[in-house]
């Protein structure tokens, strides 16, 4: 017998459909300001953010996957693309010859350098500003919630 699913109340689909529109526009927005401003895709400034975060600047591209929630082939065709342009290279992963790493290069060093400046403007004013600092902090908690419910149940 087929289990009914549990419909969402019109509060719950409200929350819902508002954070998506949300994210939809606002992602939008940036990612066309960040091509416009910096020649990079929201793909790119996101893989050199995750580098630059790592001490040495390289990580395992079974890692970024994770991190990410891409899938396989898609990291691999994105550092694909980053390689031709020159910001990372890709090499053996030392304690597993099956493995990759993902490096950054001083190209991708400076092309990330130069676009966070804009690209945290962008965030400051379409995102941060119109926020209240309790709001904010709502926010991230909410956030928080729900980012330890899904690390919690991995589909």
């Amino acid at each position: 017998m087929k289990e009914t699913p549990r419909w969402l109340t019109p509060a719950e689909r409200d929350g819902w459909r508002g954070l998506t529109r949300m994210w939809e526009r606002l992602s939008g927005r940036v990612a066309r300001h960040l091509q416009s401003e910096s020649s990079l895709s929201t793909a790119e400034y996101t893989v050199l953010v995750h580098l630059t975060d790592a001490p040495d600047g390289r990580r395992r591209t079974a890692d970024l996957v994770g991190s990410l929630e891409w899938e396989k082939s898609r990291m691999s065709h994105q550092v694909s693309r980053m390689m031709k342009r020159g910001l990372v290279v890709r090499e053996e992963c030392p304690q597993d010859g099956r493995g990759a790493v993902v490096v950054i290069t001083p190209a991708g060093r400076d092309a990330i350098a130069a676009a966070a400046p804009r690209h945290v403007e962008a965030v400051r004013r379409l995102f941060v500003d119109p926020l209240t600092p309790e709001q904010l902090r709502a926010f991230a908690r909410i956030a928080n919630r729900v980012l330890e419910q899904l690390d919690e149940r991995p589909m």
